[in-house]
């Protein structure tokens, strides 16, 4: 396969093209109500379910309406609250120190930059693109999930393996207007079609044609 920058932007607009008409409304699956809640959420979501996330919030949110909830909160008490998400310890820890950092320099705003949201505790790249792409409009990256990260590599956009080189790859490729949508395209591809389970890739919508773009680049 050729992996120049030429065959790969190629590959990638046919491949994107064909995911806008799969599925054209695909977005967000998270539940908040305002920026702060965003971020939690999105902190929540790393390795669980949207599902299992937005059980999870619908009580959280209720217990601790306000940010200063969060700061005044118990650690021991708030790892319960989350403890269906999975690594409670770390988010938990994660989640009050960036209420926290939130009260404290950011005057409890949510920052709209990816540098200042960097500095809240447990948010990285990840996180900050999906907060600044929903909260704010704003795309400076792609979101690079599990889903995201596995289908670059089946896609042929990538011979990467870690989050940042493969952001920085599809950045090269996929026009900037189109970074937003991209993550939540291919993450419904992967949960509708090509899961990370063992299953049958001939029965997925893309295959013929991937193997005709292998074959053509």
């Amino acid at each position: 396969m050729n992996y120049s920058v030429a065959a790969r932007r190629k590959r990638a607009k046919i491949i994107l093209r064909e995911l806008k008409k799969l599925f054209p409304k695909a977005g967000m699956m998270l539940n908040f109500s305002n920026h702060w809640e965003l971020v939690v959420a999105v902190s929540l979501s790393a390795q669980c379910t949207d599902k299992k996330v937005n059980e999870v919030t619908a009580k959280l949110f209720k217990k601790y309406p306000r940010l200063e909830d969060y700061v005044q909160a118990d650690v021991l008490e708030f790892e319960r609250d989350i403890f269906q998400t999975g690594f409670y310890h770390q988010k938990a820890r994660n989640a009050l120190a960036a209420a926290r950092v939130l009260t404290e320099k950011f005057n409890g705003v949510v920052p709209a930059t990816m540098e200042e949201l960097r500095e809240l505790p447990g948010v990285g790249r990840k996180t900050a693109n999906v907060v600044l792409g929903n909260a704010f409009g704003t795309a400076v990256g792609i979101a690079v999930d599990t889903h995201v990260g596995r289908l670059a590599r089946v896609f042929g956009l990538t011979r990467e393996t870690s989050p940042e080189k493969i952001e920085r790859d599809l950045m090269r490729i996929i026009p900037q207007n189109e970074w937003f949508q991209t993550t939540y395209r291919f993450i419904e591809y992967g949960r509708t079609f090509c899961t990370a389970r063992r299953h049958d890739h001939d029965r997925c919508p893309l295959t013929v044609m991937l193997a005709e773009l292998t074959h053509v680049t």
